[in-house]
This record gives structure tokens, C-alpha cells and sequence, in this order.
């Protein structure tokens, strides 16, 4: 047998083929590299033990497109997605259930997300601005979910967004991504940049793979094209096109259209900077912006309203020859950059604590945040409500209740903010209402992808260990790490 003869393409796919086990119910798509099935367990064939969880999901099974053998791209990415699917989890990808080897019928068979994908969206663009920022902040909160498991997706596009029945991003075709822990085999086999061409960061033109704010960058385009109705960079199909965005700013999106506020120019202008370090360095940054815009600090990207000189331009072409990234900084780990970026939630009680509670947890979270150049630290309170009946929107005096928490949480941070310049958007302040402290604490943490919470405990009492404390809540049903302080 001649072993160095490529194998020879399988037999064409039909509805009611049963592969593995698994019977082709209808076809759903056709894509440049794959065809999605729809499938199910064929009657009577076991389930596997490892595939025994896919029983009560909806299926559908990725066949890669393979034209005899010819198409290395297609089966490297494939094989790529075959090892990385598996390694992941949560609501923000599909669930893994199996797969099937080269030497048979490749496929992949996995989890199908009800829900649409972004992509008939951007034929309507421009979308409402509030429209925009719900998308941004769900998609930012997924990508930060893969950048936790070691993953760069490398491929962010409407196409490969799509969004359960609650509203989840979920992030599909890993073909081109890169794990921290699998090998990289698109790295060792190929030395073009992948990607697709109008979301491709800088870095991946410049052939770096390991930078999860490559990501921001794609959703930056995205957010750009869906406010604007216009990619910021074109659609090049060459590498000389695709270098063009080293040193060619894109129009400000208020210079084609004026309803665009500033706060959310700055937001999208940030996304793309060229150098990663100028951007969001991670996306749960990103989403907690998004969630509260009034906190977003204005730079001169906000005002915007041109793109950059003729001169600037060519001095960022000129230095841009030659400044690729070194090989030894390539290898850097997926994770670093987000763990370089935590968010740390400081959970103050700022009616009741006493002053030496308020100065301890002062001093905590200021040696947590000094140790962590990167982090941004969001300052919470809870204004606790009634479960039932009306509330007393303000105190004796007729002030808001509201309002004299912020101020409270600003003057309890303000030597935090002073002795480590947190002015440059690193520190927010965020009031919560709920009739459940501990409830609103671990929701919060959850939404916004909160690192570590720092909140204090008063005394013990009877009553206290009776009902169980807030705190004593919080460090149970939270999953972050979460510092209790007392006085």
C-alpha cells in the first residue's frame, strides 16, 4: 500500500447516512470550510459513555468541507477545533459531544445553539445605539469567559456569534484559534497571517497569536460597523491591505453618524488602537464600560470628528517596517494578560460599618490594588429595599438615599484614588438596589466577571450567626476569591 497517497475523499453526505451512530437528519448550512447537520442518536445504537450527556440536547454535527485531500487549511483547522472544543466549557460555547477521526469520516458533533447569529444584523446597520451596547457587553462578557480558559478565538465576527433563548453570547468555530495548553498547529504549519481579513488586530497581520486584546479588536470592528453601518478597515484581501491598519486610523464614527455619543466613540476608537496595550486590556473591563457609561472617561478619541494627518500617517508607516513582534514574546501565555487585569470589587456598607471597619477595608483594598497595576477596582454599596410595599426614596433631611451612598462610597475611596491616581478610569462607583445585600453582591460579581470581592464583617451576635451575615453568604455563593475583613 502506498502510504504517502492522500486519502481519498469520503463518500458524499446524505439525509438518513448514519455515521458513528449518529443519523443525518437535514442539512443546515454550507460554509467556505464545513457543512453543519442536524442529528440524532440512530435507534438503537448505544450512547457512548463520554457522549451520554448530548441526550437531552439539540445536536448538530460539523463536517469539514475536504475537496480529495487538497485543502491543508481546511483540515488543519478542523483538527485544531477537534482538540480545542473539548477543552471548554460554560454557556458561552456549545457543548462538546463527540467526534470522529481522518482516517474514517472526520466530524465533529456538538451542542446547537437555538438562537441566531449575528450575522443577518449587519445588514441592518446602523442598529440602535442601545442596541450596540447590549451586544458589545454580552459578546465582551463571552470573550472574557474563553480568555480565562487559556483561549484566543482569533475569529471574531458576526457569523461566529450567536445567542441562546436568555440572551448569552456564545461563540462558535474554533478553526483558527489558539490554546495555551494544545499545540498551535496553524503556528507550525503555516506563515501567513489567519484570520479574517476587516477583523484582523495588528498583531495577527504581524503574526502573533497569543493576545486575548486581539479579540477586543474584533469586537471593536464589530461595535464600529454596527454603529456606523461601515467597516473601519475595508475588506482587504492581501497582506499589503491587511498592514494598512498599523498606521491608518478609521473615520470616527461621530463624523458618519452625529447621534453617536461621545462616551461610546471613545469606547470604540479604544477597541482599535493599534498598540494593544492603549486598548481595553480585557473584556471584562470592557462589558463593566459598557454596563455603566457615565464612569467611561473621555480622551481626545471621544471628540474626534477626523482621521489622522498625512504626516502622523506616515510616520507610523515608517516605523511599522520591521517592528514585528519577538519570537520569545509570542510565547507568552494566553492567561497572562488577563490575569495582568483583574477587576476587584470593593463591597462597602457605608452607612453602618464602623470608622475602623471603613479603614481597614480601605487599607486592604489599597495593598490588593497596589500589587495589581492593571486592575480596576469598582467601589459597591447596597441601598437595601422592602420585598414588598413602597420605599423611602430619602432620608429625614429630604436628601436621596441614593445619592448620599454614591457620595459616601466616592469620600470612603478618595485616598485610595489620590495615593494610587486611579483617575484614568480605573475606579467606578456603583449604588445597588436590592432587598438582598448578599443576593445583589454575588449578582454583580457574576455579571460584571468580578476577580476578587474585599467587604467587611461586623461583629458576631446570637442573631447574626443565627440568620447567617452577609459576608458569610457572599463567600458562599460567590465564585471568585472574596476577602473578608473585620475591625
Amino acid at each position: 500500500m502506498d502510504t504517502d497517497r492522500p486519502l481519498d475523499p469520503p463518500a458524499p453526505l446524505a439525509a438518513g447516512s448514519v455515521i458513528d451512530g449518529w443519523r443525518l437528519v437535514e442539512k443546515l448550512h454550507t460554509g467556505g470550510m464545513a457543512h453543519l447537520w442536524k442529528v440524532e442518536r440512530d435507534t438503537g445504537a448505544p450512547w457512548p459513555d463520554d457522549a451520554a450527556h448530548g441526550a437531552n440536547l439539540p445536536l448538530i454535527m460539523k463536517v469539514p468541507r475536504i475537496k480529495g485531500g487538497e485543502d491543508p487549511a481546511t483540515i488543519v483547522g478542523f483538527e485544531v477545533e477537534q482538540m480545542i472544543l473539548p477543552a471548554l466549557h460554560g454557556s458561552h460555547v456549545p457543548r462538546f459531544v463527540a467526534r470522529g477521526d481522518f482516517t474514517r469520516q472526520p466530524y465533529i458533533v456538538m451542542e446547537r445553539i437555538e438562537g441566531p447569529s449575528l450575522r443577518p444584523r449587519l445588514d441592518e446597520a446602523p442598529l440602535a445605539i442601545d442596541e450596540v451596547i447590549e451586544i458589545g457587553s454580552r459578546v465582551a462578557t463571552a470573550l472574557h469567559d474563553l480568555h480565562r480558559q487559556h483561549l484566543v478565538h482569533l475569529d471574531v465576527k458576526p457569523s461566529n456569534i450567536m445567542f441562546r433563548s436568555d440572551g448569552t453570547a456564545v461563540l462558535v468555530d474554533f478553526g483558527l484559534s489558539r490554546h495555551d495548553r494544545l499545540p498551535d498547529l496553524l503556528e507550525e504549519e503555516f506563515s501567513l497571517p489567519m484570520g479574517t481579513g476587516p477583523y484582523m488586530s495588528p498583531e495577527q497581520v504581524q503574526y502573533v497569536r497569543n493576545d486575548p486584546r486581539s479579540d477586543l479588536f474584533a469586537l471593536g470592528v464589530m461595535l464600529y460597523h454596527f454603529t456606523t453601518g461601515e467597516r473601519p478597515f475595508g475588506a482587504p484581501d492581501n497582506v499589503r491591505g491587511l498592514r494598512r491598519r498599523l498606521y491608518v486610523d478609521p473615520v470616527p464614527p461621530r463624523a458618519l453618524r452625529a447621534d453617536c455619543p461621545l462616551w461610546l466613540q471613545e469606547v470604540i476608537l479604544k477597541c482599535l488602537e493599534v498598540k494593544p496595550e492603549k486598548r481595553w486590556q480585557s473584556g471584562a473591563q470592557l462589558a463593566l464600560a459598557l454596563q455603566d457609561p457615565s464612569q467611561i472617561p473621555l480622551t481626545a478619541r471621544a471628540d474626534r470628528l477626523q482621521t489622522s494627518s498625512v504626516v502622523r500617517r506616515f510616520k507610523r508607516w515608517f516605523f511599522s517596517i520591521g517592528a514585528e513582534t519577538r519570537p520569545d514574546e509570542q510565547r507568552l501565555a494566553v492567561t497572562t494578560q488577563v490575569m495582568k487585569s483583574p477587576i476587584i470589587m470593593a463591597a462597602i456598607d457605608v452607612d453602618n460599618a464602623s470608622p475602623g471597619l471603613l479603614e481597614q477595608l480601605r487599607e486592604t483594598v489599597r495593598r490588593i490594588v497596589v500589587t495589581e497595576p492593571g486592575a480596576r477596582l469598582a467601589c459597591v454599596s447596597v441601598m437595601k429595599t422592602a420585598r414588598i410595599g413602597m420605599d423611602e426614596l430619602v432620608d429625614e433631611q429630604g436628601h436621596s438615599r441614593h445619592v448620599k451612598q454614591l457620595v459616601g462610597l466616592k469620600h470612603w475611596a478618595r485616598p485610595i484614588s489620590k495615593s494610587l491616581n486611579l483617575d484614568d478610569g480605573r475606579l467606578t462607583f456603583h449604588v445597588l438596589e436590592s432587598p438582598d445585600v448578599a443576593g445583589a453582591i454575588v449578582e454583580f460579581a457574576e455579571r460584571t466577571q468580578v476577580d476578587h470581592i474585599v467587604m467587611g464583617a461586623r461583629g458576631n451576635s446570637a442573631m447574626r450567626r443565627y440568620l447567617g451575615s452577609v459576608s458569610s453568604q457572599v463567600v458562599a455563593q460567590s465564585e471568585c476569591t472574596v476577602t473578608v475583613v473585620r475591625a
